[in-house]
């Protein structure tokens, strides 16, 4: 499973949780563990004695221990940076990032899982390239990968694919990826009607309060495209905030189009279950 979302300044709680660590870790990934729990103590001479090949071959758990370590509270950039110096120190950084353009297939996808995980910035434009690989695993790991790195230029190059991107794994990756003023950005101009799809439903998997009031706008506005309309529904349902329930309901009682007023009204209940608890 993928890691928390990054914050978007609302206390709440991600669609996706961290991945579990527990005892079915392989000796590989316990490895990492200690070890990048030893350099995220201070141990500037920590060194990871692993072959860049072991690493990749157990890509899963190797990067479910990187995420695990880089989304500790009070890890921050600073910690990030001790990661990338570890791997400098252990001739890992470099294999890794090369590994990207491996001819084999489930290598690349295994070094995108790894430098994603790491959120090592030198690959983005490498991982990039791997959303049109031929092959559909790799296609999956370099989306999944600029999600997990995040930054402006991951959401750049995230929707200069966004034709190329499943719906639903865009808006994950975008949720992932992207800051408060990404999204901001996003949704006051979007380049294309799967643009704004996209950066709609992120707000949803956010939870993102901050953007009740936009949302609501969407829904209400017969000039946006009727998707994007009743994506605006179902994020402000995904989020849950009884500040919409006003707005919705009014949606509901005005709205000619049937589906969008259907949407609507779902939402709406949603939001009024929640706000009285499930009922005994």
């Amino acid at each position: 499973m993928d890691p928390p979302l990054r914050s978007n300044g609302s206390n709440t709680k991600p669609v996706i949780q961290s991945p579990t660590r527990g005892a079915g870790r392989s000796r590989v990934a316990g490895r990492v563990d200690r070890v990048l729990n030893t350099a995220l103590a201070g141990e500037g001479a920590a060194v990871l004695n692993v072959p860049a090949a072991e690493l990749l071959a157990d890509a899963v758990g190797v990067a479910s221990s990187i995420e695990a370590a880089l989304s500790r509270p009070g890890v921050g950039v600073m910690g990030h940076w001790m990661v990338h110096q570890l791997l400098r120190r252990s001739n890992l950084y470099d294999d890794l990032v090369n590994s990207l353009a491996s001819p084999n297939a489930v290598t690349r996808a295994a070094a995108a899982r790894i430098c994603g995980a790491a959120r090592i910035t030198d690959s983005v434009l490498w991982i990039s390239d791997l959303v049109k690989d031929p092959n559909p695993r790799v296609r999956e790991a370099a989306v999944r990968s600029l999600g997990h790195l995040g930054g402006r230029r991951a959401v750049d190059e995230l929707m200069a694919s966004a034709g190329e991107i499943p719906l639903y794994r865009l808006a994950i990756a975008l949720a992932r990826a992207a800051t408060d003023v990404d999204i901001e950005a996003l949704m006051r101009q979007p380049a294309n009607e799967r643009a704004a799809l996209a950066t709609v439903l992120a707000c949803g998997l956010r939870r993102d309060v901050l953007r009740v009031s936009p949302l609501l706008g969407i829904a209400h506005d017969r000039r946006w495209p009727k998707q994007v309309r009743l994506a605006a529904c179902k994020a402000l349902a995904a989020i849950g905030d009884r500040s919409a329930a006003d707005g919705l309901h009014r949606l509901t009682m005005g709205e000619p189009d049937e589906t969008v007023k259907q949407a609507a009204e779902r939402a709406h209940r949603r939001l009024l279950k929640r706000a009285v608890g499930r009922p005994r």
